[in-house]
């Protein structure tokens, strides 16, 4: 029994040789859930280094479950963005597993900032968590209802994969 414990040790030990942000030609895949008031849906994010710390990327957003208040056709549960990264992780220098990226993100609904958390403990698997928040509406005054969906305060949680 010692010496199975013993394996598992060494075989979880050789797994955490994982790094979050690489830099330059990095890239990473990300999909999880999407958490907000009035719905819930799926996030879908890739990013590219193009720096030592500077990643840009897409990220894309489905509404699945929307509250029967709003009535919400496609054009109101989706949103597509594109978004710019400044990798933290290796700046702060917590752990080669963990990366903290502050961003700024162009959408079909709105200009947008968010800060999120990738922690890897493979070399191509992790789990991350994004908040996202708008900074400024298109078209503020005549928004509908169900125009909210994707412009107020935002959590994503799920997978990250290394590319």
């Amino acid at each position: 029994m010692k010496k199975l414990l013993l394996l598992t040790a060494l075989v979880s030990v050789s797994f955490v040789n994982a790094q979050a942000y690489k830099g330059k030609g990095d890239q990473k895949f990300q999909i999880g859930a999407n958490l907000q008031d009035e719905a819930t849906g799926i996030n879908v994010t890739y990013d590219y280094g193009i720096g030592e710390n500077i990643s840009i990327g897409v990220s894309s957003t489905y509404a699945l479950g929307v509250d029967d208040i709003l009535d919400a056709d496609f054009g109101d549960r989706f949103d597509l963005k594109a978004r710019f990264n400044a990798n933290l992780g290796n700046v702060l220098n917590i752990d080669d597993n963990f990366d903290l990226y502050p961003g700024l993100s162009l959408s079909l609904k709105n200009f947008g900032g968010h800060i999120g958390a990738r922690y890897f403990f493979t070399d191509g698997f992790g789990v991350y968590t994004e908040a996202t928040f708008p900074l400024a509406k298109y078209d503020e005054d005549k928004l509908e209802p169900a125009n909210f969906i994707h412009n107020q305060f935002a959590i994503n949680i799920g997978a990250s994969f290394n590319l």
